[in-house]
């Protein structure tokens, strides 16, 4: 594997230094996914979990048997675990992955470890479900597959001679950024939402994300002026700011620089997992090996040839471009045109061609559910989670770029109804059992001799302190009880 140095030619721009820095965000991007769900993965998907991984393929085979689909299953749920789905299994691909990982940040074969980490990735999201169903989790495949075509097709991938990419492979990360912005802001106004509408979204958002920073608390105290100027300032980034992508180097740079900004501040503000680092990845390939910020380190490049497998960006670009277009029509109200349908049925189970959009709708108020154990059904111990709001007292966290992907799916449980949430039901189930794996996703066992013989969960609302009471009290939150969420469940009815 190596790459021929060239002469530069004096036209044009190149993006070696943007191109080596992002392969090492994406590594870091991937360091923290594999190996947070590493930790998790017994809990979440194990034999004892809350939704095995096993019990999922055993599913998908007793389909594809009853319908009469032989090897066609393999596509449909692309995984590695239909060879075998342990606990050893999972956290082997979880540990391999972060692995992986560290060899692509330190540049060791990227055009062989990058395809792995996507399969990896790939085989745990599909086998995970509701647990790896977020939109960074799609987005690190997305960006993962697309990153594949810019990797240097070299033994060792060192800074002192960064090819330039391909620029199929730049033209595709630039439309990914771009739709993942525009969509986001688009969806916005598409959902009528009036919270979007009269700019007042950002002061109730601050207080209802699922898990807000320390820094939230001061943010949501912020006047109602404040808060809508920011309101605005956020949908004329994500609808304008993409446009400048496609209108020159200077005009990139600008909406790198932007869109970097708004990323540290919704990261500072809110624990959304590696979803802002992993944004700001696709926002470095915006500059160019002339910008301030990369000229001091381009200077030291040679001009190099990009990828000798320019062929592959083409072929990415072929199947994925009118895929993307289709989806993000969909988003502007266009019909999906006919004949992209194959195309986009094919390529779906493999999870990497996405619409994007978050907080079309925002929660205006924040319901929680606390979940509750008894051995005798009159004293009642909380299970306290270690990084949702439970304990007033207790300081909001800073866990991104770690995800507890428990506590994320107790925020999404309580906007439902238990008998909807069938994770949630089997979470329930797990915990009468005493499972050591499932305690283990908690901040601490409150039955750690023997299990409980009933469990319930109660609904109540939270509500920031305000300056005052946060003062006096010591208090970050108050709540409110609004009714059961859970009926008390017992080992029997569980059974």
């Amino acid at each position: 594997m190596s790459s021929t140095v060239v002469r530069p030619s004096g036209f044009g721009a190149t993006y070696g230094a943007a191109s080596w820095l992002f392969l090492r965000l994406l590594g870091i991007a991937y360091l923290f996914a594999f190996w947070s769900l590493a930790q998790q993965a017994p809990g979440l998907i194990g034999h004892d979990g809350v939704l095995p991984a096993s019990e999922f393929i055993a599913e998908v085979r007793a389909w594809a048997d009853s319908v009469g689909i032989g090897l066609d299953r393999y596509r449909l749920a692309p995984t590695l675990f239909w060879l075998g789905s342990s606990d050893a299994a999972l956290q082997g691909v979880a540990y391999g992955g972060a692995a992986l990982a560290v060899l692509l940040i330190a540049g060791v074969a990227p055009a062989v470890v990058l395809p792995l980490l996507w399969v990896g990735y790939l085989s745990l999201t599909v086998v995970c479900g509701d647990f790896l169903s977020f939109q960074w989790d799609g987005l690190l495949l997305e960006t993962g597959l697309l990153a594949t075509c810019l990797a240097p097709f070299a033994w060792r991938d060192r800074l002192a001679n960064a090819p330039d990419p391909p620029p199929i492979a730049r033209w595709l990360l630039w439309w990914l950024l771009f739709r993942l912005m525009f969509g986001s802001g688009l969806v916005k106004l598409a959902s009528g939402d009036p919270s979007w509408r009269d700019l007042t979204a950002l002061a109730v958002h601050y207080e209802t994300q699922p898990l807000p920073t320390p820094v939230a608390w001061y943010g949501a105290l912020l006047p109602l002026w404040f808060q809508r100027v920011s309101t605005a300032m956020v949908l004329i980034i994500e609808l304008a700011v993409p446009f400048l992508i496609a209108a020159g180097r200077r005009p990139r740079r600008l909406a790198a620089a932007i869109l970097i900004g708004l990323q540290l501040l919704i990261a500072v503000t809110g624990n959304y997992a590696f979803f802002n680092l992993l944004t700001i990845a696709l926002c470095v390939m915006l500059l160019d090996d002339g910008a301030p910020a990369m000229r001091r380190v381009a200077s030291t490049l040679p001009m190099t040839a990009g990828s000798s497998r320019r062929w592959l960006p083409a072929v990415v670009a072929i199947v994925t471009v009118p895929v993307s277009v289709a989806i993000l029509g969909g988003q502007l109200g266009f019909r999906r045109p006919t004949v992209v349908g194959p195309l986009a049925d094919a390529i779906d189970p493999l999870r990497s061609v996405n619409g994007y959009g978050l907080f079309a709708v925002m929660t205006t108020t924040r319901p929680e559910i606390v979940v509750e154990g008894s051995r005798d059904g009159s004293t009642w111990r909380a299970y306290e989670f270690p990084d949702k709001p439970g304990d007033l007292s207790r300081r909001p966290p800073w866990v991104a770029p770690f995800q507890p992907r428990l506590d994320w799916q107790m925020w999404f449980a309580a906007l439902g109804r238990f008998e909807e949430e069938r994770w949630f039901q089997r979470f329930c189930a797990r915990l009468l059992e005493g499972s050591p794996p499932v305690t283990k996703l908690l901040a601490g066992n409150p039955f750690p001799d023997a299990p409980p013989r009933f469990v319930r969960a109660t609904l109540y609302r939270y509500r920031f302190t305000g300056w005052s009471a946060g003062r006096s009290t010591g208090a970050w939150w108050v709540r409110e009880r609004l009714g059961e969420y859970a009926p008390v469940l017992s080992r029997e009815r569980s059974e």
